[in-house]
């Protein structure tokens, strides 16, 4: 993307069932008012896309996936691991996503990203939340990209805070960290979103409570 092109504009909802994400959320999110927060199911959003953190192979067995499947129906597995397979040879990264048409008229989109490589997995002393909530909104530039104002509203559960065991603080806070350099920057690759993420984010585990805001690289197509 080029530094002339506008800002994306969009709405972003964080919705949970877990009252403690919700109030970390709101501790995290208290500078943002333009990202709104609900305790609540993800079905209940009625936006563009979801975002439903995943595995490394994209194995809809568990947590919000389980309920993302059996609400969009056995097909969207079936179309998120063709995408995993068709772009990553069949294994996601940490730090990628695909985005891939729902099936439904609402939402029109699912965008899996992984926050783990197998189906369950304790990921709380690592940075896989804000490599996968920074993927997710990436996912997002690529889809405007290829159709300009497709996904202009997206929801989000809290990444890692169940099966993955992030304790919710930690997880808002990471996840902030993800959404503010959606505004900030587009990365060519996703290569490049995990180098500079782990390399400002490597010591986090002696500043769990803090918020970090990730600084992105100097090139001439950083977002304005």
């Amino acid at each position: 993307m080029t530094a002339d092109a506008p800002k994306q504009q969009l709405r972003v909802v964080l919705s949970d069932v877990n009252a403690n994400v919700v109030q970390a959320w709101r501790s995290a999110f208290a500078d943002t008012p333009e990202v709104t927060i609900v305790q609540g199911s993800i079905l209940d959003q009625r936006v563009d896309a979801w975002v439903s953190p995943t595995n490394s192979q994209g194995r809809m067995d568990g947590g919000v996936d389980a309920v993302v499947k059996r609400h969009l129906g056995a097909g969207i597995q079936l179309r998120v691991q063709r995408a995993i397979r068709d772009g990553f040879a069949g294994s996601l990264p940490i730090g990628s996503a695909v985005c891939v048409p729902s099936g439904a008229a609402d939402p029109r989109y699912l965008i899996s990203t992984p926050t783990m490589t197998q189906s369950v997995q304790n990921v709380r002393e690592t940075l896989n939340v804000a490599l996968a909530c920074a993927a997710a909104f990436q996912a997002i530039h690529r889809q405007n990209e290829a159709e300009p104002g497709s996904i202009t509203s997206v929801a989000l559960v809290g990444m890692g805070a169940a099966t993955g065991k992030v304790p919710p603080q930690v997880c808002a806070n990471l996840m902030w960290a993800g959404y503010t350099l959606f505004h900030d920057y587009t990365f060519s690759d996703y290569d490049e979103l995990r180098a500079t993420v782990t390399a400002q984010l490597g010591d986090i585990e002696q500043r769990p409570v803090q918020r970090v805001r990730i600084t992105p690289p100097a090139r001439t197509d950083r977002r304005r």
